[in-house]
């Protein structure tokens, strides 16, 4: 990876302010808005984040981990970080387009890299209607929520809600139910990537459903539309033994 300028970004925790103040000790560096590569020391939160800030622009992100799982993250090493940058392996996420209509008609967008939730917020169970490419799927899901996720967010909300792991090169999206009740044995569908997924609340106001892009909240919504954004991108880099298809691969062989 060729650059010029780094610049370190650091999430809200002890642990990762110390870091950033040793690493802009030790390397030369300027603002992150101005930097060639953004440098972000944190966990996979923080590193969400950081990726929606540097996606117009399309910074390439290098994350050391300095949070807690860290799977969209490198080991930190205070030595060695230019010639780690040379020789990292970028991977580019297209984010998810959530257009999202609430109950009183105001339609509202977001980006989502990880996936586009959709969640009960009442004591009652969420009543869903799921078309795909204008066709009707499924006529009623009654479940906690729903989810569609990109390969990269797929071992995240997606994983813990029994969807399928996807790895990065399969050009596919998953859509998985949240606590389903009915139908019961449906665990959810791999759709193309270029598909386009609405979900259209039913019983809306009794019923009530936020949405949420990533960390985009969105309440009271009515219809979701869901598809591939293809005017944006996130680029992340990764040390070249620690690659995100490998993660996702790993991920798929844990007890």
């Amino acid at each position: 990876m060729d650059f010029e300028t780094i610049g370190f970004v650091a999430a809200h925790n002890g642990e990762a302010e110390a870091a950033l103040v040793r690493m802009e000790s030790l390397y030369a560096h300027v603002r992150p808005e101005d930097a060639d590569i953004v440098i972000a020391l944190g966990g996979d939160g923080f590193m969400l984040r950081t990726l929606h800030a540097n996606m117009k622009r399309r910074a390439p992100v290098y994350g050391m981990n300095r949070g807690s799982v860290g799977f969209l993250m490198n080991g930190f090493e205070e030595t060695g970080l230019l010639e780690r940058l040379r020789n990292a392996e970028a991977v580019q996420l297209r984010p998810l387009h959530m257009e999202a209509r609430d109950i009183s008609g105001e339609v509202h967008h977001a980006l989502a890299i990880n996936e586009v939730s959709l969640l009960r917020d009442t004591r009652m169970a969420a009543k869903l209607r799921i078309k795909v490419d204008g066709i009707e799927r499924m006529s009623e899901l009654i479940c906690d929520g729903a989810l569609v996720a990109t390969p990269a967010g797929s071992t995240a909300y997606n994983a813990s809600a029994h969807g399928p792991i996807v790895p990065i090169g399969a050009e596919l999206l998953a859509l998985t139910p949240i606590s389903a009740y009915r139908p019961r044995r449906w665990h959810g569908a791999l759709l193309p990537q270029h598909a386009e997924i609405v979900i259209d609340v039913l019983d809306s106001n009794q019923r009530t459903v936020s949405a949420v892009a990533d960390y985009a909240d969105v309440s009271n919504v009515e219809t979701v539309t869901i598809r591939q954004d293809t005017e944006h991108c996130a680029t992340l880099l990764f040390d070249p033994e620690h690659d995100l298809d490998e993660r996702i691969i790993k991920e798929q062989f844990l007890p």
